[in-house]
């Protein structure tokens, strides 16, 4: 990251007045209310309406960059094209997964289960429909993660289903264009998962999840995890809505088929980065990734949109 701080962020730094940090009870989610000079708000606001990017997400972003610290950055192992194409080959373990962030989801070497990160600990939902916690060494051919902080939540007190559920956080996002991670704690009086099966190397996804076990369980307290990404970056990831879950007692998971729900706390995050480790594997380097994988994910995957 640059050393070099924006120049409007320069003249922020001189001193201005009435600059406090709210009482709030969220202390994930501060406000600061402070005045700003007329020449700076308006360069604020002009940005925000060419980007359509909330002031808030553009103040924060250049803090991270004037006090040298990562914002909001999703870091991804592989690409979704490559497992359409049966690339399961591990290409990065746990602990290097540990260290961009505390919040994700993905799967393990040879498509064997689903992987569930929350608040910072790695669990495998197998297709036997157990849940353990992994160690750092257990290899993974795809993940995505980063570290929470989040930029709004609401509380839902009644979700009749994952319909309803995407509906409200689409009304959080505030553009088609960036990525958000995504969690949800709360009470669960439904939920439907599917955990995908070991599978040979090679074998096309669509083929491997035609084989699926899925499970149900109810009035289960616990959380889910995931992304939604934007429709451009379906070569690199699942488009739309991709939510993982994991059941208070770390018990039960899987990936989200269908939930329902009341008192469901949502969180979401903007990101602000996105960057992809492409996997060194003789398969990913041989591989053609040429073919457009959304069809199949949509098969396979059961993304919402």
């Amino acid at each position: 990251m640059s050393s070099i701080r924006p120049k409007w962020l320069k003249r922020m730094s001189q001193p201005i007045s009435r600059v406090k940090e709210s009482d709030q009870n969220e202390r994930t989610n501060p406000q600061l209310h402070c005045t700003l000079s007329a020449g700076l708000s308006a360069i604020l606001q002009e940005d925000s309406r060419k980007t359509n990017e909330p002031v808030s997400h553009i103040v924060s972003r250049a803090l991270a960059e004037y006090f040298q610290v990562s914002h909001s950055t999703l870091y991804q192992v592989s690409t979704a094209t490559a497992l359409v194409e049966g690339i399961y080959q591990g290409a990065v373990r746990v602990r290097t997964l540990r260290e961009h962030g505390d919040l994700g989801l993905g799967t393990f070497e040879n498509l064997d289960g689903e992987m569930m990160i929350v608040d910072g600990r790695f669990f495998q939902a197998s297709s036997d429909g157990l849940v353990k916690e992994v160690e750092d060494d257990v290899l993974c051919p795809f993940a995505v993660v980063t570290r929470f902080v989040p930029d709004s939540a609401i509380v839902l007190q009644k979700c009749p289903d994952l319909a309803h559920l995407v509906n409200q956080f689409d009304q959080l996002r505030h553009s088609d264009n960036f990525f958000f991670a995504l969690r949800v704690d709360g009470h669960f009086s439904y939920v439907r998962t599917r955990a995908m099966c070991r599978t040979e190397e090679g074998v096309p996804l669509i083929r491997a999840a035609a084989v699926q076990p899925e499970f149900e369980f109810h009035d289960i307290p616990g959380t889910l995890v995931g992304f939604w990404t934007p429709e451009y970056a379906r070569t690199f990831n699942v488009p739309g809505y991709h939510l993982h879950f994991l059941s208070k007692d770390h018990q039960s998971g899987g990936h989200l088929l269908e939930c329902a729900g009341s008192e469901l706390r949502l969180q979401i995050q903007s990101e602000g980065d996105y960057h992809v480790a492409l996997p060194e594997t003789e398969d990913f380097v041989k591989a053609d990734l040429r073919r457009d994988p959304s069809a199949d994910l949509a098969k396979a995957e059961g993304a919402k949109k």
